[in-house]
């Protein structure tokens, strides 16, 4: 479950990758960019929704915000984001540990265009302590994912 669940995927698909476990909580956007010394737009965030009956998994950059305009256009309906209770038994990881490998149930992953703007990016990896760091293109290679563009960035983005 977890990080545990993570670790075997990457064993599986990637094992050059390494996950980082750190001592302290990056369990925030900005936590994780702190404590892994990046912006926060690099923390790949992952956001679990409900369109309709179907759930999914949206990985964004950490200064992105989800435009329900361009969901709504995107996937055909209204997105409602899923409780802590139903992400864990969808995805087997934690809130705040929410990423896109090693999950319970096989679910639809879509990438946000907002992370090609960096070479790197770090998505959490199982556990609110824990990440990985790769390519948007690498990580959209490894869960499958769809590119979208259904987040705005904040105004004063360059």
């Amino acid at each position: 479950m977890g990080i545990e669940t993570v670790r075997q995927f990457f064993a599986e698909h990637a094992p050059d990758i390494k996950i980082e476990e750190l001592d302290t909580s990056t369990a925030t956007v900005q936590l994780a960019a702190d404590a892994h010394g990046v912006v926060p737009g690099q923390i790949a965030k992952t956001l679990a929704f409900k369109v309709g009956e179907k759930p999914l998994l949206i990985v964004a950059s950490g200064d992105a915000r989800i435009d329900n305009r361009k969901i709504r256009d995107t996937f055909g309906g209204k997105a409602k984001m899923l409780d802590a209770e139903t992400v864990m038994e969808l995805t087997s990881h934690p809130v705040g540990g929410v990423c896109p490998f090693g999950l319970a149930t096989d679910l639809p992953v879509y990438c946000d265009e907002s992370l090609h703007a960096y070479d790197e990016v770090l998505p959490a990896a199982g556990s609110p302590t824990s990440a990985v760091r790769l390519s948007p293109k690498r990580l959209a290679e490894l869960v499958n994912a769809s590119w979208v563009d259904v987040c705005k960035l904040p105004e004063n983005a360059t």
